[in-house]
């Protein structure tokens, strides 16, 4: 029987140490924010905290864990840089199918936890294990450069005329 601290919260969970800590979270503990993608640690759906650090859930044996704290997207708003995270997703309009948005937030949190005013090349480093099939990253880059600066992020929209078009 293993004892996790997830959320702020202990739960005793019997299971084998080497189930990974992503069917745990969702099949077990019942915390379903956190998504399954890949199942190799490819795609960043499933990323979560351990002790404040951005790691992959589906890939992490839960036997590994120890004493360690879990934070999942349930509960990373409870953060300062969570908070900001969230905030900054809704102004910039980040999501548009979501179901990379709980991994791309927790990866977005712990960086702005690490680096307050993170460069575009802080960035790139640690989103660069997040996949989005709707390539909102420029968005994703906006929004995290909001929350670290508090400043609104401008996204430029770029228009062409269509071919044979009067210009």
């Amino acid at each position: 029987m293993l004892t996790l601290s997830v959320n702020g919260q202990s739960h005793p969970v019997d299971v084998p140490d080497d189930m990974p800590l992503l069917w745990v979270l969702r099949d077990v503990i019942g915390l379903t924010g956190t998504k399954f993608g890949c199942g190799i640690a490819q795609c960043g759906a499933c990323t979560v905290h351990l002790d404040g650090e951005a790691v992959r859930s589906c890939v992490l044996p839960v036997g590994a864990i120890g004493q360690r704290a879990i934070t999942t997207i349930e509960a990373v708003g409870n953060t300062p840089s969570g908070q900001k995270i969230q905030q900054a997703w809704l102004d910039v309009d980040v999501v548009q199918c979501g179901y990379c948005q709980s991994g791309q937030i927790m990866s977005a949190a712990a960086l702005l936890q690490r680096v307050p005013n993170p460069s575009d090349a802080d960035i790139d480093a640690a989103m660069s294990g997040n996949i989005c099939r709707c390539a909102t990253y420029v968005r994703i880059r906006a929004a995290i450069k909001q929350a670290a600066t508090g400043k609104q992020e401008l996204l430029q929209t770029l228009v062409s005329e269509p071919k044979g078009a009067a210009p």
